[in-house]
Protein backbone atom coordinates (compact mmCIF):
# COMPACT_ATOMS: atom_id res chain seq x y z
CA UNK A 1 0.00 0.00 0.00
CA UNK A 2 1.45 3.79 -0.96
CA UNK A 3 1.70 5.79 2.59
CA UNK A 4 3.01 8.89 3.15
CA UNK A 5 5.34 10.15 6.06
CA UNK A 6 4.27 13.42 8.07
CA UNK A 7 6.06 15.41 10.62
CA UNK A 8 5.06 18.09 13.04
CA UNK A 9 7.76 20.07 13.88
CA UNK A 10 7.21 21.90 17.03
CA UNK A 11 9.75 24.01 19.68
CA UNK A 12 9.62 21.35 22.66
CA UNK A 13 8.51 18.04 20.32
CA UNK A 14 8.47 16.07 16.84
CA UNK A 15 6.60 14.09 16.39
CA UNK A 16 6.04 11.65 12.96
CA UNK A 17 3.76 9.08 11.58
CA UNK A 18 2.88 7.05 8.39
CA UNK A 19 -0.74 8.10 6.70
CA UNK A 20 -2.73 6.29 4.41
CA UNK A 21 -4.70 7.54 1.54
CA UNK A 22 -7.81 8.05 3.72
CA UNK A 23 -6.25 9.96 6.76
CA UNK A 24 -5.60 6.79 9.17
CA UNK A 25 -2.38 7.39 11.02
CA UNK A 26 0.01 4.66 12.16
CA UNK A 27 1.99 4.92 15.23
CA UNK A 28 2.87 8.39 16.11
CA UNK A 29 6.79 8.87 17.51
CA UNK A 30 8.64 11.62 19.14
CA UNK A 31 11.71 13.33 19.61
CA UNK A 32 12.54 16.35 21.53
CA UNK A 33 13.36 19.17 19.89
CA UNK A 34 16.58 20.33 20.34
CA UNK A 35 15.62 24.28 18.86
CA UNK A 36 17.88 25.99 20.69
CA UNK A 37 21.18 24.14 19.23
CA UNK A 38 20.76 25.11 15.71
CA UNK A 39 19.19 24.18 12.30
CA UNK A 40 22.17 21.21 11.62
CA UNK A 41 20.89 19.92 15.01
CA UNK A 42 17.16 19.78 14.35
CA UNK A 43 17.47 18.38 11.15
CA UNK A 44 19.22 15.34 12.61
CA UNK A 45 16.63 14.75 14.92
CA UNK A 46 13.93 14.90 12.31
CA UNK A 47 15.79 12.77 10.24
CA UNK A 48 16.28 9.92 13.29
CA UNK A 49 12.40 10.38 14.30
CA UNK A 50 12.05 9.49 10.51
CA UNK A 51 13.97 6.22 10.87
CA UNK A 52 12.60 5.50 13.95
CA UNK A 53 8.83 5.81 12.11
CA UNK A 54 10.14 3.57 9.43
CA UNK A 55 11.40 0.78 11.42
CA UNK A 56 8.00 0.73 13.23
CA UNK A 57 6.27 -0.20 9.63
CA UNK A 58 2.94 0.86 9.34
CA UNK A 59 -0.02 -1.58 11.66
CA UNK A 60 -0.47 -4.90 10.14
CA UNK A 61 2.16 -4.87 7.79
CA UNK A 62 5.73 -5.85 7.49
CA UNK A 63 8.33 -4.63 10.08
CA UNK A 64 12.27 -4.07 10.93
CA UNK A 65 13.95 -1.14 9.53
CA UNK A 66 13.47 1.16 6.28
CA UNK A 67 12.37 -1.35 3.88
CA UNK A 68 9.60 -2.50 5.84
CA UNK A 69 8.11 1.26 5.03
CA UNK A 70 10.18 2.17 1.98
CA UNK A 71 10.14 -0.51 -0.46
CA UNK A 72 6.97 -1.97 -3.20
CA UNK A 73 7.89 -5.33 -2.04
CA UNK A 74 7.14 -5.25 1.89
CA UNK A 75 3.59 -4.39 1.01
CA UNK A 76 4.39 -0.67 2.02
CA UNK A 77 5.76 2.23 -0.11
CA UNK A 78 6.60 6.04 1.25
CA UNK A 79 5.44 8.08 -1.67
CA UNK A 80 6.29 11.47 0.17
CA UNK A 81 7.20 13.14 3.51
CA UNK A 82 4.79 16.20 4.53
CA UNK A 83 6.29 18.45 7.32
CA UNK A 84 4.26 21.16 9.61
CA UNK A 85 7.35 23.54 11.26
CA UNK A 86 7.23 26.21 13.27
CA UNK A 87 7.96 29.70 11.23
CA UNK A 88 7.18 31.56 8.15
CA UNK A 89 7.62 29.21 5.20
CA UNK A 90 7.96 30.69 1.69
CA UNK A 91 6.49 26.76 0.46
CA UNK A 92 7.35 26.17 -3.07
CA UNK A 93 11.31 26.78 -1.67
CA UNK A 94 10.62 24.70 0.97
CA UNK A 95 12.51 27.28 3.58
CA UNK A 96 12.05 28.99 6.79
CA UNK A 97 11.49 32.76 6.38
CA UNK A 98 11.30 33.66 9.73
CA UNK A 99 11.19 32.54 13.28
CA UNK A 100 10.58 33.34 16.68
CA UNK A 101 13.79 33.48 19.10
CA UNK A 102 12.28 29.40 20.38
CA UNK A 103 14.49 28.07 17.60
CA UNK A 104 18.19 29.61 17.28
CA UNK A 105 19.45 30.09 13.68
CA UNK A 106 16.21 28.93 12.09
CA UNK A 107 15.43 31.68 9.43
CA UNK A 108 16.76 30.83 6.38
CA UNK A 109 17.38 27.18 6.58
CA UNK A 110 16.33 25.09 3.47
CA UNK A 111 14.18 22.61 5.34
CA UNK A 112 12.92 20.73 2.37
CA UNK A 113 16.05 20.33 0.61
CA UNK A 114 17.50 18.44 4.29
CA UNK A 115 14.61 16.68 5.00
CA UNK A 116 14.59 15.12 1.31
CA UNK A 117 18.28 14.39 1.46
CA UNK A 118 17.37 12.15 4.95
CA UNK A 119 14.52 10.77 3.70
CA UNK A 120 16.12 9.57 0.57
CA UNK A 121 18.85 8.05 2.46
CA UNK A 122 16.78 6.05 4.46
CA UNK A 123 14.55 4.94 1.83
CA UNK A 124 16.92 4.31 -0.27
CA UNK A 125 15.26 6.81 -3.79
CA UNK A 126 14.36 10.07 -3.99
CA UNK A 127 10.77 11.10 -2.81
CA UNK A 128 9.45 14.75 -2.64
CA UNK A 129 9.05 16.49 0.37
CA UNK A 130 6.66 19.29 1.36
CA UNK A 131 7.10 21.85 4.06
CA UNK A 132 4.55 24.43 5.51
CA UNK A 133 3.86 26.69 8.42
CA UNK A 134 2.10 24.15 11.01
CA UNK A 135 -0.93 25.98 11.97
CA UNK A 136 -1.87 25.72 8.27
CA UNK A 137 -0.96 22.27 8.43
CA UNK A 138 -3.09 22.02 11.30
CA UNK A 139 -6.17 23.50 9.45
CA UNK A 140 -5.36 21.32 6.86
CA UNK A 141 -5.91 18.23 9.14
CA UNK A 142 -9.17 19.53 10.47
CA UNK A 143 -10.65 20.93 7.25
CA UNK A 144 -9.29 16.97 5.92
CA UNK A 145 -10.95 14.71 8.18
CA UNK A 146 -11.64 16.89 11.49
CA UNK A 147 -13.91 19.37 12.33
CA UNK A 148 -14.06 21.50 9.39
CA UNK A 149 -14.31 18.29 6.90
CA UNK A 150 -16.90 18.55 4.21
CA UNK A 151 -16.99 22.41 4.38
CA UNK A 152 -15.86 24.60 1.41
CA UNK A 153 -14.03 27.17 3.43
CA UNK A 154 -12.85 27.17 7.19
CA UNK A 155 -11.33 29.63 9.34
CA UNK A 156 -9.29 27.27 11.88
CA UNK A 157 -7.83 29.05 14.71
CA UNK A 158 -5.20 27.61 17.06
CA UNK A 159 -4.90 29.22 20.68
CA UNK A 160 -1.98 27.85 22.83
CA UNK A 161 0.83 29.38 24.20
CA UNK A 162 0.49 31.80 21.16
CA UNK A 163 -2.39 32.51 18.64
CA UNK A 164 -2.55 31.49 14.68
CA UNK A 165 -4.77 30.70 12.61
CA UNK A 166 -4.79 28.25 8.65
CA UNK A 167 -7.85 29.72 6.46
CA UNK A 168 -8.77 26.61 3.85
CA UNK A 169 -10.51 27.63 0.63
CA UNK A 170 -11.52 24.55 -1.45
CA UNK A 171 -8.94 22.03 0.28
CA UNK A 172 -6.16 24.74 -0.20
CA UNK A 173 -4.27 26.62 2.46
CA UNK A 174 -4.43 30.71 1.94
CA UNK A 175 -0.38 31.42 2.12
CA UNK A 176 -0.50 35.63 0.82
CA UNK A 177 2.04 37.00 -0.78
CA UNK A 178 4.54 37.09 2.60
CA UNK A 179 3.88 33.75 3.65
CA UNK A 180 2.45 35.11 6.50
CA UNK A 181 -1.37 34.57 5.92
CA UNK A 182 -3.43 33.67 8.83
CA UNK A 183 -1.41 35.58 11.22
CA UNK A 184 -4.58 35.87 13.73
CA UNK A 185 -1.66 36.61 17.01
CA UNK A 186 -0.72 39.62 14.98
CA UNK A 187 -4.00 41.66 14.78
CA UNK A 188 -4.18 44.80 17.04
CA UNK A 189 -7.18 44.38 19.71
CA UNK A 190 -8.20 46.38 22.24
CA UNK A 191 -7.81 45.85 25.49
CA UNK A 192 -4.19 44.77 24.75
CA UNK A 193 -2.14 48.15 24.94
CA UNK A 194 -0.40 46.90 28.71
CA UNK A 195 0.91 43.68 27.37
CA UNK A 196 3.83 43.44 24.48
CA UNK A 197 3.46 40.77 22.07
CA UNK A 198 6.32 38.53 21.27
CA UNK A 199 6.78 40.03 18.04
CA UNK A 200 7.75 43.15 20.26
CA UNK A 201 4.79 45.39 19.41
CA UNK A 202 2.21 46.37 22.23
CA UNK A 203 -1.76 45.50 21.80
CA UNK A 204 -1.89 42.95 19.58
CA UNK A 205 -4.31 39.83 19.95
CA UNK A 206 -1.19 37.12 20.95
CA UNK A 207 -0.31 39.69 23.93
CA UNK A 208 -3.17 38.81 25.94
CA UNK A 209 -5.24 36.08 24.43
CA UNK A 210 -2.73 33.24 23.88
CA UNK A 211 -2.18 31.39 26.82
CA UNK A 212 1.19 33.25 27.84
CA UNK A 213 -0.82 36.46 27.57
CA UNK A 214 -3.38 34.86 29.46
CA UNK A 215 -0.91 34.40 32.48
CA UNK A 216 0.23 38.11 31.88
CA UNK A 217 -2.30 39.59 32.37
CA UNK A 218 -3.34 38.04 35.43
CA UNK A 219 0.08 39.09 36.74
CA UNK A 220 -0.85 42.76 35.82
CA UNK A 221 -4.46 42.81 37.16
CA UNK A 222 -3.45 40.95 40.65
CA UNK A 223 0.38 41.65 41.00
CA UNK A 224 1.18 37.95 41.36
CA UNK A 225 3.87 37.05 39.25
CA UNK A 226 4.15 33.32 40.92
CA UNK A 227 1.38 31.88 38.52
CA UNK A 228 3.66 29.91 36.02
CA UNK A 229 1.07 29.42 33.20
CA UNK A 230 -2.69 29.43 31.62
CA UNK A 231 -3.68 26.67 33.56
CA UNK A 232 -2.50 27.55 36.71
CA UNK A 233 -4.48 30.90 36.06
CA UNK A 234 -7.61 28.89 34.87
CA UNK A 235 -7.14 26.48 37.83
CA UNK A 236 -7.47 29.92 40.04
CA UNK A 237 -10.02 30.73 38.13
CA UNK A 238 -12.62 27.48 38.58
CA UNK A 239 -11.73 27.73 41.78
CA UNK A 240 -13.41 30.86 42.62
CA UNK A 241 -10.46 33.42 42.30
CA UNK A 242 -12.45 36.53 41.14
CA UNK A 243 -9.19 38.39 39.70
CA UNK A 244 -8.50 34.96 37.40
CA UNK A 245 -11.75 34.88 36.40
CA UNK A 246 -11.64 38.26 34.92
CA UNK A 247 -7.78 37.42 33.31
CA UNK A 248 -9.51 34.13 31.73
CA UNK A 249 -12.69 36.08 30.50
CA UNK A 250 -10.86 39.46 29.06
CA UNK A 251 -8.21 36.88 27.42
CA UNK A 252 -11.22 34.87 25.80
CA UNK A 253 -13.24 37.91 24.56
CA UNK A 254 -9.85 39.09 23.24
CA UNK A 255 -9.63 36.00 21.22
CA UNK A 256 -13.39 36.17 20.32
CA UNK A 257 -13.14 39.77 18.77
CA UNK A 258 -9.63 39.05 16.96
CA UNK A 259 -12.30 35.92 15.14
CA UNK A 260 -14.94 38.22 14.75
CA UNK A 261 -12.62 40.74 12.72
CA UNK A 262 -11.47 38.06 10.65
CA UNK A 263 -14.96 36.43 9.70
CA UNK A 264 -16.23 39.54 8.55
CA UNK A 265 -13.75 39.97 6.13
CA UNK A 266 -13.24 36.24 4.58
CA UNK A 267 -17.21 35.09 5.36
CA UNK A 268 -16.22 31.26 6.07
CA UNK A 269 -18.50 28.44 6.08
CA UNK A 270 -17.20 27.45 9.60
CA UNK A 271 -14.81 28.33 12.08
CA UNK A 272 -13.03 26.05 14.55
CA UNK A 273 -11.21 26.39 17.47
CA UNK A 274 -8.98 24.32 19.15
CA UNK A 275 -5.60 24.27 20.97
CA UNK A 276 -5.04 24.06 24.59
CA UNK A 277 -6.67 27.16 25.48
CA UNK A 278 -9.20 26.55 23.85
CA UNK A 279 -9.82 23.14 25.52
CA UNK A 280 -10.39 25.05 28.96
CA UNK A 281 -14.24 24.42 28.88
CA UNK A 282 -16.87 26.49 29.26
CA UNK A 283 -15.07 29.15 31.58
CA UNK A 284 -13.13 30.20 28.66
CA UNK A 285 -15.34 29.12 25.96
CA UNK A 286 -18.83 31.31 26.72
CA UNK A 287 -16.66 34.67 26.50
CA UNK A 288 -15.26 33.78 23.29
CA UNK A 289 -17.92 32.89 21.04
CA UNK A 290 -20.42 35.48 23.23
CA UNK A 291 -17.82 38.41 22.00
CA UNK A 292 -17.40 36.97 18.79
CA UNK A 293 -20.91 36.85 18.61
CA UNK A 294 -21.64 40.63 19.33
CA UNK A 295 -19.26 42.16 16.89
CA UNK A 296 -20.98 39.93 13.92
CA UNK A 297 -23.29 41.79 11.53
CA UNK A 298 -26.60 39.90 11.51
CA UNK A 299 -26.26 37.91 8.29
CA UNK A 300 -23.24 36.31 10.13
CA UNK A 301 -24.49 35.62 13.26
CA UNK A 302 -25.09 31.83 12.98
CA UNK A 303 -21.57 30.92 11.69
CA UNK A 304 -20.96 27.46 12.95
CA UNK A 305 -18.48 28.36 15.75
CA UNK A 306 -16.77 24.78 16.52
CA UNK A 307 -13.81 23.05 18.80
CA UNK A 308 -11.59 21.18 17.02
CA UNK A 309 -11.84 17.15 16.78
CA UNK A 310 -8.33 16.19 16.11
CA UNK A 311 -5.85 17.44 18.70
CA UNK A 312 -2.25 16.33 18.10
CA UNK A 313 -2.97 14.58 14.98
CA UNK A 314 -4.24 17.59 12.80
CA UNK A 315 -1.02 18.75 12.34
CA UNK A 316 0.13 15.71 11.00
CA UNK A 317 -3.09 14.79 8.66
CA UNK A 318 -2.60 18.19 7.69
CA UNK A 319 1.02 17.32 6.56
CA UNK A 320 0.20 14.20 5.22
CA UNK A 321 -2.73 16.05 2.72
CA UNK A 322 0.09 18.20 1.40
CA UNK A 323 2.24 15.55 0.97
CA UNK A 324 -0.42 13.38 -0.95
CA UNK A 325 -1.22 16.64 -3.29
CA UNK A 326 2.76 16.02 -4.17
CA UNK A 327 2.09 12.34 -5.41
CA UNK A 328 -0.95 13.66 -7.43
CA UNK A 329 0.35 15.87 -8.99
CA UNK A 330 3.48 13.78 -10.06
Amino acid sequence: MDLTLAVDLGGTKIAGALVDRSGQVGPVRTVATPAQDGPDVVVRAVGRLLEDVLRGGWPGGAAGGPGSAGHADAGTRVRAVGVGTAGVVDVPAGTIVSSTDTFAGWAGTHLGEEVRAAASALLERDVPVHVQNDVDAHALGESWRGAAAGARSALVVAVGTGIGAGVVLDGTVLRGAHHVAGELGHLPIGGADHLRCPCGRPGHLEALGSGAGMRRHYAWLSGDGSVLDARGVVALAQSGDRTARQAVRESAAAVGRGIAAVVTVLDPEVVVVSGGVAEAGVLWWRPMEHALRAELVDVLEDVPVVPGRLGVAAPLLGAAASAWRLVDAA
